[in-house]
């Protein structure tokens, strides 16, 4: 079992870094640029300086569960996917400790360590190719397709060239339009008292009963 206690996890970029015991702060971190367990599990891989197919998971699960206990003695709240990858790597190591009982359905240790391997090594390789898209050029910042139409601003300045005479021309046609319109106008009707309209009633028809 690899001891980590007093030493830097991890070299490239600093992220995690173990202290000694007489050390004032015992357990410092820094998850950036770690999406999740298995993220840390990659680190102390690369740590090994091997293949991850080639190093011993049990000893990878170890530095892990360190890792975790550092962590939790020092009173940091771990995410939740933190503490089931570590119990999934304690359940592995069981595996790999204890003999082959021959249960067919439960993986055996072996097969287990070889699917995190496959997993380290796949993440590492999604690492490194998400690493060279980055790199590349970006388009339309560091190149721009050909034939893109190029945008101007426009700014428009009134110009009048209008002489007295169209003035006055324009000002004429406007009085003239005011003066040939002519407004609605609603001539008002009789109005009848009541008297007046029966008298008139009496003339119109004769008889208007009583």
């Amino acid at each position: 079992m690899n001891e980590i206690s007093g030493t830097e996890v991890f070299k490239e970029g600093q992220a995690f870094e173990l202290a000694s015991e007489t050390s004032e702060a015992a357990f410092t971190v820094d998850l950036e640029g770690f999406e999740g367990a298995i993220d840390v599990l990659l680190a102390l891989a690369r740590d090994h300086k091997l293949d991850i197919t080639q190093m011993s998971m049990s000893a990878l699960a170890d530095q892990y569960l360190a890792f975790v206990s550092e962590a939790r003695r020092s009173n940091l709240e771990l995410a939740a996917d933190y503490l089931v990858m570590a119990a999934w790597l304690a359940y592995m190591k069981s595996r790999l400790l204890l003999p082959d009982i021959g249960a067919d359905d439960e993986p055996s240790g072996e097969e287990l360590a070889n699917a995190l391997a496959f997993q380290l090594k796949r993440l590492q390789a999604m690492k490194e190719a998400g690493e060279c898209l980055r790199k590349r050029s970006q388009l339309g910042t560091d190149f721009f397709w050909r034939g893109d139409p190029e945008i101007f601003r426009r700014t428009y300045n009134m110009v009048y060239d209008a002489s007295l005479f169209d003035l006055l021309k324009a000002y004429g046609s406007l009085q003239y339009r005011k003066g040939s319109a002519s407004a609605l106008r609603i001539e008002p009707f009789e109005i009848y008292t009541v008297e007046d309209a029966l008298v008139r009633l009496r003339r119109m028809v004769r008889v208007v009963p009583e």
